[in-house]
């Protein structure tokens, strides 16, 4: 994780330390300011993204005239980097885009089809600001006195103007502040590629870990989220695996689980961890403590979705506990239920509406279960690392027939069938065939969360902020929806919060 937040027109640079500041937990390991002509841009990294030793570099990075501030996560690196003679060290995402830039211009984004980023190039004349496709990077602009600024969180430009929007997925903007797209998700189906289950079983297989290892090398310590699911499963199994190959057969893999008492996430996590030998560590928690967290939830968030708020409480509380424990890089099975189509209204549908609603999942992301995977780490000042969110694992997975994600087995249908079926001998059974929850549910504040606020947010509350704010669904949500404006009163702030389908 990395943030960063820059100020572009005349006599620039007045807001940016102010605006730094309120992003400070994005990357307290090293952080700096750069402000030529027309530009002033500030960086801040964990040291997870930065050097693996004292020695951090200088921030942004600047190659002759052209500085770059970025977030993100470049999975074909090696490939791109060998072509140009780029090397491991500090900044090397930083100075592949900058050489992407300076050979293709405009022309970059095409190679970057397996990469998760926000990111900000300038020369002090023109600039170019980018986000990725799926929107996983999180990314705001806004204007004022003819000034445009940028922040990787909402909260940094509420302290500067009320002219607040979130930056469109697969956009980049110029320094006139006008947006092109430079990619799309399909609007139809790819063929389909034919290949068998067995086929099919090996390539998952070796995308992920693929996937896992080009993005993790365990240089820092390292830990996994277990909720006992088959997404976190296969990643703390391949974590695990790799650990060993790396550390000894002795060693063992950190993994976190958390549960509103004996959720069904807690013990289905034991059984994972006592499958791989992991170091197994649990966080029970009560009604009162999701309570207590939920201001600083919400206003790290940025959001007041009711299944959103209740996911994030989840994963604020174990990845502080993780980082509490001294854990920098949290694996996480994130991704799993876009790609292969694992939410349980998939299985609803017919298979010739599995392709358009997998679409219309993806296109959530970027406004709504994305600001989870980033906020809740980052403000904990963790890395999270998704192997599972790959541009290479996405697209076979559109190719798949429908059937091979949503397999009616004559009882019920099981989502995520080739995956399970991908990982079925490495795991104990029970949880390779275990139905998807949603982390809310699977943790348990699903359960205690809304019925708390039906008894507490009266029908007359509701219904006066419902007559000014009709998109509010629930009491649960008009309760959320009343911290979130303490914290971004901008009418336009409301307008950048993504709702899922459901509550």
């Amino acid at each position: 994780m990395s943030g960063f937040v820059a100020e572009f027109g005349q006599s620039g640079g007045s807001g940016v330390e102010s605006m730094m500041k309120t992003i400070a937990h994005r990357g307290p390991h090293v952080q700096g300011i750069y402000s030529t002509g027309n530009i002033t841009m500030s960086q801040n990294y964990l040291r997870a993204d930065t050097a693996r030793d004292m020695d951090a570099p200088a921030v942004p990075l600047v190659a002759g005239e052209k500085a770059i501030c970025y977030d993100g996560e470049i999975g074909n690196w090696g490939d791109l980097a060998r072509d140009r003679d780029i090397v491991e060290g500090p900044l090397k995402d930083e100075q592949l885009l900058l050489a992407l830039y300076s050979e293709h211009g405009t022309g970059m984004f095409e190679y970057l089809d397996d990469a998760i980023f926000s990111f900000l190039i300038s020369d002090g004349e023109q600039c170019i600001a980018a986000r990725d496709v799926l929107g996983i990077k999180t990314l705001f602009y806004g204007k004022k006195d003819n000034k445009i600024y940028l922040s990787s969180e909402l909260k940094g430009l509420i302290r500067i103007t009320g002219d607040v929007h979130e930056f469109p997925a697969g956009h980049y903007m110029d320094g006139s502040g006008n947006f092109t797209p430079f990619a799309a998700l399909p609007d139809t189906p790819p063929a389909v590629n034919g290949h068998g289950v067995e086929t099919a079983v090996e390539n998952i297989r070796g995308i992920i870990h693929r996937s896992f290892h080009s993005r993790i090398d365990f240089s820092l310590p390292t830990g996994s989220l277990l909720s006992g699911g088959i997404d976190s499963s296969v990643i703390a199994s391949i974590a695990s695996s790799a650990y060993k190959e790396s550390f000894g057969d002795d060693a063992r893999l950190k993994t976190f689980a958390l549960g509103v008492g004996e959720s069904g996430d807690i013990i289905n996590a034991r059984k994972v961890a006592e499958s791989l030998g992991t170091e197994h560590h649990e966080l029970i928690v009560g009604l009162q403590e999701l309570l207590d967290v939920l201001p600083q939830v919400i206003y790290h968030l940025e959001s007041f979705d009711p299944s959103l708020v209740r996911s994030s409480i989840a994963n604020y509380l174990i990845s502080k506990f993780a980082a509490e424990s001294g854990i920098e890089v949290l694996l996480s099975g994130e991704g799993g239920d876009e790609v292969f189509c694992g939410y349980t209204f998939f299985k609803k549908l017919p298979a010739e509406q599995l392709f358009e609603n997998q679409i219309k999942c993806l296109g959530y992301l970027h406004s709504n279960a994305s600001l989870r995977l980033d906020r809740m780490n980052a403000c904990n000042s963790v890395r999270v690392v998704t192997p599972l969110i790959s541009g290479e694992l996405l697209n076979y997975s559109l190719a798949l027939p429908p059937e091979y994600k949503i397999r009616d087995n004559g009882k019920d249908k099981i989502e995520k069938w080739i995956f399970r079926k991908s990982f079925e001998n490495d795991l104990p059974e029970s949880v390779v065939w275990r139905l998807k929850q949603e982390f809310s549910q699977g943790s348990g504040s699903a359960d205690v969360l809304p019925s708390h606020f039906e008894q507490i947010v009266t029908d007359e509350d509701l219904a006066a902020v419902q007559s000014e704010f009709p998109i509010i669904r629930s009491k649960e949500e008009c309760y959320y929806f009343n911290i979130f404006r303490e914290h971004f009163s901008s009418s336009q702030a409301v307008n950048t919060v993504g709702q899922w389908i459901s509550l």
